[in-house]
């Protein structure tokens, strides 16, 4: 009876870790792309102690003006896990729910599914309390530019998924 109530602990144990990650695993892969800059950047940070991870998109849209180009626009909230700043294997980690989350905007061009160098990709990510209607509009603008600059629609004008 102890051995059954073990292993279904550990079984349990397993699925609760795997939900961390299966958010991310579900996004189409020119989106993992801007969560995976985003990561990298946060985790670059001195200041940022522990793993984040992708927790949920707020808004997708991409532009796809031909000739194999898509620009993309996501809005998204990263959040801590228990694990240390550069865990290699997340699959353990589990989020925290004692940190603020951190709130991200990344906007990019990709020629043939990846991800180009130009026009640079835009990657803002501040704590979810310290966020503004400012800084919310300065984002806009700067991703709406980025299209504009190679003359195409504006990401935010797009019908993409939520």
């Amino acid at each position: 009876m102890a051995a059954m109530l073990l292993l279904l602990l550990g079984v349990g144990a397993l699925f609760c870790s795997s939900d961390a990650n299966q958010a991310y695993d579900k996004l189409p892969e020119t989106y993992r792309k801007g969560v995976d800059l985003a990561l990298e950047k946060l985790h670059s940070h001195a200041g940022i102690q522990h793993h984040f991870l992708f927790l949920r998109s707020l808004e997708k849209s991409d532009i796809e003006p031909g000739f194999d180009v898509t620009y993309i626009y996501h809005h998204f909230y990263l959040k801590a896990t228990k694990c240390e700043k550069g865990t290699l294997d997340s699959s353990s980690c589990h989020f925290r729910n004692d940190r603020p989350l951190i709130d991200c905007a990344v906007c990019y061009k990709t020629f043939g599914g990846e991800m180009e160098q130009e026009p640079k990709p835009y990657v803002h990510c501040v704590h979810k309390p310290a966020l503004t209607e400012d800084m919310a509009a300065v984002r806009v603008e700067h991703c709406n530019a980025l299209g504009y600059s190679s003359g195409a629609p504006t990401l935010l004008a797009s019908t993409g998924t939520k």
